[in-house]
């Protein structure tokens, strides 16, 4: 079986090992003017630390493919070619310490239009700078946030082309990997899920329809990202509902079709899309849902979800449950955690030379 320091291929690009950083928003570029959407010196240095810290892949944070499509007004986007040139300097130093540069391509849908997580979180309204929402259904998320816009068929085309767009983007900026956003309740995710997916035209409905938006996705990407460079798919696995909700037995469904349609590796999160439902978590509790992936639909799978300690991470390679490890807070907390990993379990991961006294 693999181990954290094993390379892994995936179509010819080689991952020198297999302990990648998940995205995480960082709320922190310019909301508005020329400069919206566009990194900073903080993002810069940010994933700048986690690649000299020995990371084989680097997911930036959710980008938005749209200006409407952003979380919050300080997420990165790559709508304009501005914010193209912008990452570059990003996707350069990636390279220059080993590390393969990659980005999750995103829409917020009806979770659009928010305050930073330290602000509150809460729906901002236009008159105060926000935007009204759109999703599959007028469906608030919960009781404090707006109604969105339900997306007509024309519009719900225009967003599959906004995410085409942003791979071509997203291939001029130099990253390697890019992933499709359809977890944690933002739009694609959103119509997945028969919660959140009350339509009753040829996006609602049935299993296939509800998984129409998501493959249409994943196609208009691929005919756009070149053939050599993989592909992922974020998923939530489920919504953590009994029933009325999106399902593990969902998830597996969808993964061969994901998988057809050119998606390389499934990086399975859950819930997100249905306020105040309780979730098991616990140490590695979401590693079972990339196991059920992996082994039973037979996508490459990784596997997230409070995983902290090397060993811990060591075991689920090691035990056939996923083919890598993301891991998020953990490397906020710690951003040389691989070479950590490393010193625990006798493997090896790229050192700057500058640190090599270290």
């Amino acid at each position: 079986m693999p181990s954290l320091f094993d390379p892994l291929t995936l179509r010819s690009l080689t991952l020198p090992n297999r302990i990648w950083m998940a995205p995480m928003c960082q709320y922190s570029a310019p909301a508005t003017g020329p400069t919206a959407g566009r990194p900073t010196d903080w993002h810069f240095q940010h994933y700048g630390a986690r690649a000299a810290g020995g990371a084989g892949l680097i997911l930036l944070e959710a980008t938005a493919v749209a200006p409407e499509g952003r979380i919050s007004p300080w997420d990165l986007g790559l709508w304009n070619d501005g914010q193209t040139a912008a990452l570059r300097r990003i996707t350069s130093f990636l390279t220059s310490q080993g590390t393969v540069p990659g980005i999750q391509l995103a829409h917020a849908g009806r979770k659009a239009s928010c305050e930073a997580p330290w602000r509150g979180g809460k729906a901002i309204a236009p008159a105060d700078g926000g935007w009204q929402p759109a999703g599959p259904s007028p469906v608030p998320f919960d009781a404090d946030s707006p109604v969105p816009h339900e997306l007509t068929a024309d519009e719900i085309q225009g967003v599959v082309r906004q995410f085409a767009e942003a791979t071509r983007r997203a291939l001029e900026a130099g990253f390697e990997v890019v992933e499709i956003h359809g977890a944690h309740g933002y739009l694609i995710g959103e119509f997945l899920s028969p919660h959140s997916n009350h339509r009753a035209d040829e996006y609602g409905g049935s299993f296939e329809n509800r998984a129409r938006f998501a493959l249409e996705v994943v196609e208009a990407v691929r005919a756009v990202w070149p053939e050599e460079k993989p592909l992922f798919f974020r998923i939530s696995a489920t919504d953590w509902l009994d029933e009325g909700g999106w399902t593990a037995d969902d998830t597996v469904r969808l993964a061969p079709l994901l998988k057809e349609r050119g998606v390389d590796l499934l990086d399975a999160s859950t819930g997100g899309n249905v306020a105040k439902v309780a979730i098991p978590v616990g140490p590695g509790y979401q590693v079972p849902f990339a196991a059920r992936v992996r082994n039973e639909a037979g996508l490459p799978s990784a596997a997230v979800g409070l995983l902290t300690e090397p060993e811990q991470a060591e075991k689920v390679l090691a035990n056939g449950e996923a083919d890598a490890v993301l891991l998020g807070r953990e490397l906020l907390r710690d951003a040389a955690w691989p070479r950590r990993a490393a010193r625990e379990l006798g493997g090896t991961v790229r050192v700057p030379q500058q640190y090599g006294r270290s």
